[in-house]
């Protein structure tokens, strides 16, 4: 952090953003262990995404900060900084493989087995031993039937379930890649606005600066403009010195006629 913030102040305030987020990530995922509800789990486990994706978004503007100053920094300085972005990179997709664990363990708990049914006696059965074999034979093709009429719908239930299923993942794939990127364009206007931000301040500074240095002009001009005044009304002021390049004024010249 102390050496970030001898790089740059940017970089040490993004990279302390990430440290707090991997801690907060750290403790959601042991809290996420404790919790029994399912209800709860889910919860948890969207709030911890969502930090994952801003830890995403700060590590992309971290980047970026990265590359812009790549040419004022030296190559140490670019290395470390390299390695720093490498390691929360790597940190990061520590918690998303463990998310996804998570996640893949929670579906199992709630897969259900669809093929099990409630067990029991069936009543009013006819017993084979009072049946005679052509009965038999009926109630055999009788029951043949209807597991191949089974059989058959469950085939087109399973058919819908795949066309719907496939359409829903296109529509999710699409739905997810113009999230990203809304979320791309965000970041950039982001960075936009705070490069903006920065740009305005440094004209503030210049034009304040370039004021201060006309007002001392306009004084140092106006007290040139004094001193001259005075020593054309009072040429024997003994007090004010010369101007450089600027020649003493003349003495009254005496026509020959007055000396006479």
């Amino acid at each position: 952090m102390d050496s970030l913030s001898a790089i740059s102040e940017e970089l040490a305030e993004i990279d302390g953003q990430i440290s707090d987020i991997f801690r907060a990530l750290s403790n959601g995922f042991q809290k996420l262990e404790k919790i029994k509800d399912p209800n709860r789990q889910s919860r948890q486990l969207e709030e911890l995404t969502e930090k994952m994706r801003e830890c995403k978004r700060l590590i992309k503007e971290f980047d970026r900060e990265v590359k812009e100053g790549d040419s004022r920094n030296s190559p140490d300085t670019n290395r470390l900084l390299n390695d720093k972005k490498q390691s929360m990179i790597k940190e990061l997709n520590s918690y998303v493989a463990l998310k996804k664990q998570y996640a893949s363990n929670m579906e199992n708990n709630k897969r259900v087995d669809l093929f099990d049914g409630p067990g029991g006696d069936e009543e009013n059965v006819l017993l084979a031993s009072s049946m005679s074999n052509q009965q038999l034979i009926d109630r055999g093709n009788h029951m043949m039937d209807d597991t191949d009429q089974a059989i058959e719908r469950s085939k087109q239930v399973v058919h819908q379930t795949i066309s719907v299923g496939a359409e829903t993942a296109a529509a999710l794939k699409e739905q997810t890649e113009q999230m990203s990127r809304i979320v791309n364009d965000l970041d950039s206007i982001h960075f936009s606005i705070k490069k903006a931000s920065k740009l305005v301040k440094e004209i503030g500074r210049q034009v304040a600066t370039d004021k201060c240095i006309m007002a001392m002009l306009v004084l140092i001009v106006i007290g040139v403009i004094a001193i001259i005044i005075v020593k054309l009304v009072n040429p024997n002021n003994k007090n004010i010195r010369d101007i450089p390049g600027l020649a003493p004024p003349a003495p009254a010249r005496k026509l020959l006629w007055d000396l006479n």
